[in-house]
C-alpha cells in the first residue's frame, strides 16, 4: 500500500486545530496568468467537455476587474470553453443584452466566445435541493449547454452581500437577469423596488446559497473555484467606475474544488491581513459572513481546509 507523501507548505490561515477532514486550498501570492494556471491545472481533473468560464465581466471602464490579458492567458489553456455571463437586475451597463454586448466591447472581452447565458430572456429552472427558502432558481438557459463550470471570481467587498467570492458569483451571476437575480435577491420580479429596500442580511446570504447549491449540485465534480485576492475594494465590479478605492494590499489567488473552503480561507486571509479594516467592516455590517455558516448547513463544502502554498 502506498504512503501518500506529506503535503508541502500546507497551513491553516486561522491557526485553529481542525478535526477529520480537510479540504485542499491552493494559494499563491503571485497574482499573474502563469500562476493563476498553475493553480488551476492543479484542481481541473473533472473538468472536461464544453466548459463555462464564470466571469463577472463589469460594468464599463471598472477599474478592479481582473485584467483582461490574464483572463486571455487563462482562456486560452481551456479547450472549447467560453465566458459566461448574464443580464443585471439593476439598471446598469447590463441590464439587457444589447447594453451588455456594448459593454463585454468597452472592457476588451473580446478575445474568445462571450455567452449571455439569458439572452432574450430564456431562463431555466434549475431545482434547490434542501434550500434555505427557494425550490428552484431561474438561470440563464444556456448554463445547461455545459459540461463543466469553471468559476473565476475577483474576490472583494460587496455592498449587498459584505464580500463577492465563489458563491456570489455564480449564485448571482448565473441567475437569470430579471427573474432569477429577482428570485435571490427576494423582490418581486414583476415590481421591483430600488435595490436600496431589497431584503439583505441574513435572508439575502441564504437565497445566494440556496442559488449557489443548485448550481453546485447540477455540476457535481464538474466544477472548480478562483478567487483572485487583488484590487480588493469594499465596492462590487458592479459598481463601475464609482467602485471605492481599495485600501489594503493585494493578497493573491486561492483555487480549491470545494466553494466553501475557497471563500472560507479567503475571508481568513482578509482577516490575517493588518490592512484589512475596511473590508471587514464591510463584511461584517452587512453580515456577509453569514454565507459561509449558511453553505456550511447545507453540506456544500468543508469549512476546514489546508491552505497549501505554491511559489
Amino acid at each position: 500500500m502506498a504512503i501518500q507523501a506529506p503535503v508541502v507548505g500546507s497551513k491553516n490561515v486561522t491557526g485553529e486545530k481542525y478535526q477529520s477532514s480537510a479540504a485542499k486550498v491552493y494559494f499563491t501570492k503571485k497574482i499573474d496568468a502563469e500562476h493563476l494556471i498553475k493553480l488551476y491545472k492543479m484542481i481541473d481533473e473533472n473538468i472536461f467537455g464544453k466548459v463555462a468560464i464564470k466571469l463577472h465581466t463589469g460594468e464599463k471602464h471598472g477599474p478592479n476587474i481582473i485584467p483582461r490579458d490574464m483572463a486571455q492567458a487563462f482562456q486560452a489553456q481551456i479547450p472549447n470553453s467560453a465566458i459566461v455571463e448574464c443580464n443585471t437586475l439593476y439598471a446598469g451597463d447590463r441590464y439587457d443584452t444589447q447594453g451588455h454586448r456594448e459593454t463585454l466591447k468597452v472592457n476588451g472581452w473580446t478575445f474568445c466566445p462571450v455567452d449571455i447565458m439569458d439572452e432574450d430572456e430564456k431562463i431555466v429552472n434549475l431545482p434547490v435541493r434542501n434550500g434555505f427558502h427557494l425550490k428552484e432558481v431561474a438561470m440563464g438557459a444556456n448554463l445547461v449547454n455545459y459540461d463543466s463550470l469553471v468559476v473565476l471570481t475577483h474576490f472583494k467587498g460587496h455592498a449587498m452581500g459584505g464580500f463577492g467570492g465563489s458563491m456570489k458569483n455564480i449564485g448571482i451571476g448565473c441567475a437569470s437577469g430579471h427573474l432569477g437575480k429577482a428570485q435571490v435577491h427576494g423582490v418581486d420580479p414583476n415590481n421591483v423596488p430600488d435595490w436600496t429596500k431589497w431584503p439583505d442580511k441574513e435572508y439575502f446570504m441564504e437565497l445566494m446559497a440556496d442559488s449557489a447549491k443548485s448550481i453546485c449540485d447540477y455540476f457535481g465534480k464538474h466544477i472548480v473555484f478562483i478567487n483572485v485576492m487583488r484590487r480588493l475594494s469594499v465596492s462590487c465590479d458592479c459598481e463601475g467606475i464609482y467602485a471605492a478605492e481599495p485600501t489594503m494590499k493585494d493578497i493573491g489567488i486561492a483555487v480549491s474544488t470545494d466553494i466553501l473552503a475557497v471563500d472560507q480561507a479567503c475571508c481568513d486571509l482578509v482577516y490575517a491581513a493588518h490592512d484589512s479594516h475596511d473590508l471587514k467592516e464591510r463584511m461584517e455590517s452587512r453580515h456577509g459572513l453569514r454565507q459561509l455558516s449558511a453553505m456550511a448547513e447545507k453540506g456544500m463544502g468543508n469549512p476546514q481546509y489546508e491552505l497549501i502554498e505554491i511559489d
